[in-house]
This record gives C-alpha cells, structure tokens and sequence, in this order.
C-alpha cells in the first residue's frame, strides 16, 4: 500500500516553545515580563488534497528574568489520510492519532531599541521526538533551531515583526525559514494579525514554500487573549488551507511592568 501522507510545512513551529504572536507563526521580538507565566492553548486545523490534520497545542513560558523567557510547548494530532491501495484497485481513507513532539525553548532580547527603533531577540528552541514517526506524525528525530526577531511599534496601534530562522531537522535536511507579520489595533479590544511566512530546505534543493495567514485577536479582559485565524498556501508544496483558534492566559507577579 503506498501512502500520501500530509504536507505540514511545520519547521516554523520550532521557532518557539509557545509563540508570544498566536494565532502566527511569526513571533514577536517581546518575552513574558519577569516573574509571569503566558499559558497557551489552540486548535489548529490543515487540509490538502489528500489528507486533514488537527493539532491541539499547549504551551507554558515564563519570564526568568527581564527580558528573558523560558518554556515548553507539546500537544496531540489526529491525521485523515487518502491512500492509493497497492494493487491500484483504488483509495482507502486510514486514521491516525498521538502525542505531538516536545519543544523547549527560550527567548532573549538582546536589544530594546537600535538606531531604527526596532526590538531585537533571538530564540533558540530543541524539538525532542516524542511523536510516533512509525504513523509519520513525527520526524523521529531531534531538530534544532535558532530565530532572530525583529519588532518595531508604527505609532501607537500598529506594529511589525521580522523573522530569520535556521533549522536543524535531524541533522540532514536544514531548512531556512524567514517571515513578515503585521499587527493593527482596530478597536480598544480586538487587533487584526496578519503574516507572509516561507522555508526552505538549504540541501535538498526543493521549492520555496510559502504561506499567508491573517486573523484577529481579542482582549475580553488585560490577562486574557482570545484569536482566530485562517490561511493558504501561496506557493509550494503546503496545505491547501488552515485555521486556528485558541487563547493566551497571562497570569504571576511582575515587578515593574516593562516587557
């Protein structure tokens, strides 16, 4: 029986162990204050032609010091895949489920304003297979990944966000990946998000994927962030279609206040 399996353009995850930006990818340059925790939470959904995969995420940072951040993201899946009998009689539709891989990571920011105006951080991060690669939910294998960030505030509501990463994916095939995310307060309580991400693999000479993503954000109350978010591919081998929804819980002691 050969198998198609689902194309989850995933190494950006790796970027951190719980992204301060939900719904993005793309992270922003600003680590939890000192002495408080950001829980996160989410569903998030992708469908390509051949296969529909759910995850459900987690994720607990906390701000060691100012300017510094730690934290730890896992979750579960559940994967629908199409599949070609071998005999080419026909299709046959198997179901897979499990625990997601563990990520550790941290987040520094090295710089709170240079000559443009812009915050800077880098956040490096370790994914530990804890997937089931034998249901090719996982890769098997441990990667690595570094990330610089980029943030810089325009005005008082808006905001954007520059992403640089490499990753490490079990030693052999490194991938690039590099992003641009927007922000704009449109009411006291609700934000739009919006991002254009893509990777690349550095040694297997594959095609550039790219995708766009665009949601809101809503602060029902200052601790508490809701967000939804959809996308699709805009070149690549990437799913056909994506959709997130989930929350970011701010909770601890902090000193001063400055992020």
């Amino acid at each position: 029986m050969m198998r198609t399996s689902c194309v989850v353009a995933g190494v950006i995850c790796l970027a951190g162990a719980a992204h301060a930006g939900r719904p993005l990818a793309i992270d922003d340059a600003d680590p939890a204050d000192a002495g408080q925790f950001e829980f996160e939470a989410g569903a998030a959904y992708e469908r390509d032609s051949d296969c529909k995969h759910w995850d459900f995420p987690f994720g607990l940072t906390y701000g060691a010091f100012r300017g510094v951040e730690i934290g730890i993201g896992f979750g579960g899946q559940f994967e629908e895949r199409t599949e070609l009998v071998e005999d080419g009689s026909g299709e046959q539709c198997s179901r897979e489920h499990g625990i997601g891989d563990l990520t550790v990571g941290a987040k520094w920011r090295f710089l709170e304003s240079c000559p443009l105006g812009a915050r800077h951080a880098v956040a490096p991060s370790v994914k530990f297979p804890t997937a089931d690669d034998g249901e090719d939910l996982g890769s098997g294998e441990t990667d690595y990944d570094v990330t610089w960030i980029v943030s810089r505030s325009i005005g008082e509501r808006a905001g954007v966000h520059l992403n640089l990463g490499y990753s490490w994916v079990g030693g052999s095939d490194n991938v690039l990946h590099y992003g641009i995310a927007a922000d704009y307060q449109i009411l006291d309580k609700v934000q739009w998000v919006g991002e254009v991400f893509a990777e690349r693999e550095v040694c297997g000479g594959g095609d550039t994927v790219v995708q766009c993503n665009t949601g809101f954000r809503w602060n029902p109350v200052e601790s508490l962030s809701l967000d939804i978010a959809g996308g699709t591919k805009v070149s690549g081998d990437a799913p056909n279609f994506t959709a997130t929804v989930g929350l970011t819980w701010a909770f601890g002691f902090t000193g001063d206040g400055n992020r």
